[in-house]
């Protein structure tokens, strides 16, 4: 879980070191369940309606910071990556004017803009006068497990230059020393995998809310391939075909005929009430293990009846369990 997503072990702390307890230190209310709470200054400055909340993100190259920036995204924040610093504020205001469309900004700021950073604690301390809730999270990781990650990628360290990886790592340190110092929370990457990484960030920003995970429920026909995309896949040909029923042939499996003659055969009901205590148990696991997305497809010969028929059900017992589900009947009407 490098800055490159290796996927591999690298990246988060033995238990994220946190600078104040990893909560916001500059008079600034927190959100409950992620929404906007406006506050002033701490001098007593006067609470500004509208000011998008904002989570600057930064620290060592490799450490991890785009999968901590996905995880934001994941829980609804508007991510931008690689803002010049001089902007950030401008980014703010923007979000002030999207009447409550972007409430919740997190930037990534990182060495491949060095040459900003002249301007940040200037973009700081103007935000701060502005009544602007917001956290640094800085990504650290032990020279160690940088210099592993870098190597596995085969890609250079981008301040190295005609040195080595330790050199562009220490080059780097110096450079960030300051900002570390001012992070919020600093999540220490040089155990942790990516799973652990999105555990931790959940645990700072989704509030006490679970994370989402949000389902696609894709009936196919098997004639036509698979779905590259599928997670998890079921077959429906063990159903008769309706098909080979004259009067339901025209008809789809949205019809209710149609969906009426699938669910009266032996064991139709019995795999949906099954299939649907495995998907809850799945879907557990999922937000365990920090997987947002997953495609489920339903298939049948030529995915019109059956399969079209049980992605429908399969899709209601979803939502009745609380995931935001999508329905896609991918070759529904191909013939």
């Amino acid at each position: 879980m490098t800055e490159h997503e290796t996927g591999r072990p690298a990246a988060e702390q033995d238990g994220a070191r946190q600078h104040t307890g990893g909560t916001e230190t500059r008079g600034s209310a927190r959100r409950n369940n992620g929404a906007q709470v406006e506050t002033g200054k701490e001098n007593g400055g006067v609470p500004e309606a509208g000011i998008p909340e904002l989570v600057i993100i930064s620290g060592m190259s490799g450490a991890g910071r785009s999968t901590a920036a996905k995880c934001l995204e994941d829980l609804g924040w508007f991510v931008v990556d690689n803002l010049p610093p001089a902007l950030i504020t401008t980014m703010v205001e923007l979000g002030a004017r999207s009447q409550g469309n972007v409430a919740r900004i997190a930037v990534v700021v990182d060495v491949r803009g060095r040459r900003f950073f002249d301007n940040l604690r200037e973009s700081l301390a103007d935000l701060d006068g502005r009544g602007v809730t917001r956290r640094t999270v800085f990504l650290e990781s032990s020279d160690d497990a940088l210099v592993r990650r870098f190597e596995s990628v085969r890609r250079p360290h981008p301040l190295q230059g005609d040195g080595r990886i330790v050199d562009g790592i220490a080059a780097e340190r110096e450079l960030l020393r300051e900002l570390r110092g001012d992070a919020d929370l600093v999540i220490d990457t040089s155990s942790l995998n990516v799973h652990e990484l999105r555990a931790k960030m959940d645990a700072q920003f989704a509030g006490d809310e679970e994370p989402e995970l949000r389902a696609t429920v894709m009936s196919f026909g098997f004639k036509y391939g698979l779905p590259v995309d599928a997670d998890l896949v079921v077959d429906m040909r063990f159903l008769p075909n309706p098909h080979w029923v004259p009067e339901l042939r025209p008809f789809t499996g949205l019809n209710e005929e149609v969906a009426s003659y699938v669910f009266n055969q032996p064991g139709a009901k019995e795999f949906l009430d099954r299939y649907a205590e495995m998907l809850r148990l799945i879907a557990a696991g999922y937000r365990r293990e920090g997987k947002r997305y997953v495609t489920i497809a339903v298939g049948c010969t030529g995915g019109k009846h059956r399969s079209v028929a049980m992605s429908e059900k399969l899709a209601a017992r979803l939502v009745a369990e609380g995931v935001e589900t999508v329905v896609v009947h991918r070759d529904m009407g191909r013939e």
